[in-house]
């Protein structure tokens, strides 16, 4: 059930691209146009409760920075939390991520209805405390999982009703600092700043919104964000975009940014090759992300060369017999190695001895422009001085 369900979501996402044609895709397209006028409604609607209080949100008393975007994956997201967390981390914030867990395992039913009888007080799934990471990625998510094991001294938190989960953090845990992940759409929680990331190379998906395309609000409500964030800004600035943004925000700050690699690393032995190892080598590439094009791209830049590939849809779980039927493709190819993202290195079951060793790319966030915005903003921040509790900003 669960591979027929992600077979359907990428038939779908081939058609919203235009990858796939026929009859079925021009039926397809008519039912999602139709669903996005209808999603479109909802979206304004929800907006203008919130903007006549007709929906509250809360202020939990700290500093809370949102880091999201307007459209569906592919911006890159989690390495600038990250980039946040560690920032805020140095310079002695206390800092907590909480995160939904998106597509992260429950609880068994009896725990949770256990626990909603006894009445106990609420309790987020704590990833990571200060000192230790306690939850497998099977449990936490994998980006939650990921910004737990890559932040030492950052605490992660993963509970939908992130509204407690941010006062369970403050309250429980001493938290002076919350950080939104993926929270432009999640209202419940006032937020001092709040970060929007576009992709350069798709900075309004198609242009079309949910679930005809990638929009998850309009453009224009682009002009909630304080600061703007360009992601996969590997060359000189595009006026052009950048016009477009202030087109609709005409105040934030825009920062311009790249992915930029690290080194691999096996993941069977831990071991770190350096990036030049690449130069030649014939690979096999396999990912789940939302945009497996920008990492094919990135694995050429570095010199190699792909001999065979596979990519499922975003967030999928690779099985023991997914990942031994692609090691044996890679053998019977003689491929040199299979490169993963590191997001997806999370998802891998355990390998012991493979064909082909299995490596994954770490990257992390590199500013390219507007480094005087981020350091304003991180003195801004950090620095000592009176916290006043904002305005709602919508």
């Amino acid at each position: 059930m669960r591979r027929w369900i992600e077979e359907l979501e990428e038939f779908a996402v081939d058609v919203i691209f235009a990858r796939r044609g026929g009859k079925r895709a021009a039926l397809l397209l008519g039912l999602l146009n139709g669903l996005s006028r209808v999603f479109t409604v909802v979206v304004r609607a929800r907006l203008w409760l919130f903007r006549k209080r007709y929906l509250r949100n809360h202020h939990p008393g700290v500093l809370v920075i949102s880091i999201g975007n307007l459209t569906v994956g592919g911006t890159g997201k989690t390495p600038v939390v990250e980039m946040f967390a560690r920032e805020l981390h140095r310079r002695g914030r206390r800092v907590a991520i909480l995160s939904r867990g998106y597509k992260s395992k429950k609880p068994p039913l009896l725990r949770r209805l256990a626990a909603k009888f006894r009445k106990k007080p609420f309790t987020p799934r704590i990833v990571a405390n200060e000192q230790h990471l306690l939850l497998d990625s099977r449990m936490a998510g994998d980006e939650p999982y990921m910004l737990a094991k890559n932040l030492p001294g950052v605490i992660v938190l993963v509970d939908k009703n992130r509204v407690a989960s941010g006062m369970f953090a403050v309250k429980e845990l001493g938290c002076d600092t919350l950080l939104l992940d993926d929270g432009m759409q999640f209202l419940h929680l006032r937020r001092r700043i709040e970060v929007c990331l576009i992709d350069r190379q798709a900075p309004f998906g198609n242009d079309f919104m949910l679930p005809r395309g990638t929009l998850r609000e309009p453009p224009q409500h682009l002009r909630r964000a304080t600061h703007i964030f360009i992601t996969k800004s590997s060359s000189a600035s595009d006026p052009a975009l950048h016009k477009r943004i202030r087109k609709y925000n005409r105040t934030a700050n825009i920062i311009e940014c790249n992915h930029k690699p690290l080194y691999l690393e096996n993941l069977e032995t831990a071991e770190r090759i350096p990036l030049e190892w690449l130069q030649g080598k014939y690979v096999g590439a396999l990912c789940a992300i939302a945009t497996p094009e920008s990492f094919h791209h990135l694995l050429k830049k570095l010199g190699a060369i792909i001999e065979i590939e596979k990519h499922f849809a975003d967030h999928h779980r690779f099985s023991d017999r997914e990942i031994q039927s692609f090691l044996q493709r890679g053998h019977r190819r003689d491929v040199d190695a299979i490169i993963t993202t590191e997001k997806d290195s999370v998802r891998f079951p355990r390998l012991i001895k493979p064909e082909v060793p299995v490596l994954f790319l770490r990257v992390e966030i590199e500013l390219t422009a507007g480094h005087e915005h981020w350091e304003e903003l991180m003195s801004r921040l950090c620095d000592p001085q009176p916290f006043i509790v904002p305005p709602k900003v919508f």
